[in-house]
């Protein structure tokens, strides 16, 4: 059993003053105090709040980082993009995948993340075929996390066509490819042997135009009658085209689709949604779904922007992710998020809503309870029953200088400038302590040597790859 003594903590209650919290061997948080006196507790200096859960991640986009930032003479956009994506990943090995997916969560674990769910369709060989071991990719993300100490939803991405209709699948995806038997039976295999508390295993289609319907009852069906309570997460309505695609083929727009074609619930979440109308929002709260939001991401491949104010005033629930990784911190996403709602709506303090609420509160209280739904994790809070992930912002940084109480919250968002979070526990368990994550030196030499052996042939920075 381990006491901390914090003299200021964000609880779900609000602030708090003096603050014990009681984690356990196993990583939980079995009791927290307010106003009380330390004891034998060790004393913290700084400000305790939850750490951010991450609801959204391809790990191994990680190392595409700087290498798709080229104009062409007909334009780039989200499908350009997409291509020079899949000539990266020709040559990804598990060992790379593992090195890159370590690099990724220190940085994400120093900068406040503490929950991540990993949306992993990188599954087969470069030719295709599965490895001897189906769910070797998958084992290599665990280790990563376990490595780390990042908490982990890990979930194995069913694909099996290029477009809607079910196309087949081109020359460039077969690394993603699976039936729908073999990828219940990673599900299975994965969840056997996953750490509880520390990671849980979940469903992923990858989207409506490579899940055809049949598949993707059939996927679902299945990873339910194993586990009712499993998180199912689906990219959806991320690009305009896309959108237009399932109009021709379904008559429908996706999100609507697939709220009247699939057991959609709490326990789903739909990454991006970005191209949706009033009546759709209207439908993904009625169905306690929750949306997983990625601002950097959004921007640097150019989707658009999630009408953010008009789900909030339906009751719509949302969560932060990083996805392809342009940004690995919680303060700059949410404060993308704002930014983008404040250049399209051309006003301020979106977020906050039709009240005096702080912004920077009711972008992280979201991102706190979405984040946990989205992960099917417990998490997202400083509570008893919950997981002992908990970041410390330093009291000392110039950018908290004078500010209390919500105000705190919003110079962490606001600020723009380096990150006060100075420590981070994830499981109980002290990952970053003065800024410094512990495994950060031996990961970071790993990674560069892979980043240098997979790096882009410049020359070959073209949209014309052989089929």
């Amino acid at each position: 059993m381990t006491d901390l003594f914090f003299d200021t903590a964000f609880l779900p209650s609000g602030w708090a003053d003096d603050v014990r919290i009681s984690v356990d061997a196993k990583g939980w948080i079995t009791r927290v105090d307010a106003d009380t006196t330390p004891g034998d507790a060790s004393r913290v200096a700084g400000i305790a709040l939850p750490g951010v859960p991450d609801v959204h991640s391809h790990a191994f986009q990680r190392a595409l980082l700087g290498l798709t930032q080229r104009g062409s003479p007909s334009g780039d956009s989200f499908w350009s993009w997409r291509e020079r994506m899949y000539q990266f990943l020709r040559s990804l090995d598990p060992e790379s995948v593992q090195a890159i997916a370590a690099q990724l969560f220190v940085e994400l674990i120093r900068n406040g993340f503490t929950s991540l769910v990993e949306f992993h369709y990188l599954r087969n060989d470069t030719d295709g075929r599965p490895y001897d071991d189906p769910v070797e990719m998958g084992r290599r993300l665990l280790s990563a996390a376990e490595h780390t100490g990042l908490g982990l939803t890990l979930l194995p991405t069913l694909y099996r066509a290029s477009d809607f209709g079910a196309e087949p699948p081109t020359r460039q995806q077969r690394r993603f490819v699976a039936t729908v038997e073999e990828l219940v039976g990673d599900v299975a295999i994965l969840g056997a042997g996953a750490t509880p508390g520390t990671v849980r295993i979940g469903l992923a289609l990858h989207s409506l135009r490579a899940v055809p319907p049949e598949a993707l009852r059939s996927a679902v069906d299945a990873v339910r009658s194993m586990d009712p309570e499993i998180p199912v997460h689906i990219h959806v309505a991320e690009q305009e085209r896309e959108v237009e695609a399932c109009l021709a083929w379904s008559g429908a727009r996706p999100v609507a689709w697939l709220l009247d074609n699939a057991p959609v619930d709490r326990r789903w979440c739909l990454v991006h949604a970005t191209h949706t109308e009033r009546e759709e929002l209207e439908a993904i709260a009625r169905h306690e779904a929750t949306v997983a939001l990625c601002p950097s991401t959004e921007a640097d491949l150019g989707d658009g922007v999630f009408p953010l104010a008009r789900f909030g005033e339906v009751g719509g629930s949302w969560a932060i992710g990083t996805d392809s990784h342009v940004g690995r911190d919680p303060a700059e996403e949410l404060r993308l998020l704002e930014y983008g709602q404040r250049l399209t709506s051309r006003t301020r303090n979106v977020a906050a809503g039709l009240s005096h609420r702080s912004t920077g509160r009711a972008l992280l209280e979201e991102a706190w309870a979405g984040g946990a739904t989205a992960c099917g994790r417990s998490v997202g809070g400083i509570a008893p029953r919950l997981r002992a992930d908990l970041i410390v912002l330093d009291g000392e940084h110039p950018s908290l200088a004078g500010r209390s109480g919500d105000e705190i919250l919003d110079a962490w968002i606001f600020s723009g400038d380096r990150t006060p979070v100075r420590d981070v526990m994830v499981g109980g368990r002290w990952l970053v302590q003065d800024g410094h994550h512990e495994a950060e030196d031996d990961v970071a030499g790993t990674y560069r040597a892979v980043a240098r052996a997979h790096s882009l042939d410049k020359p070959q920075l073209t949209m014309d790859l052989p089929e």
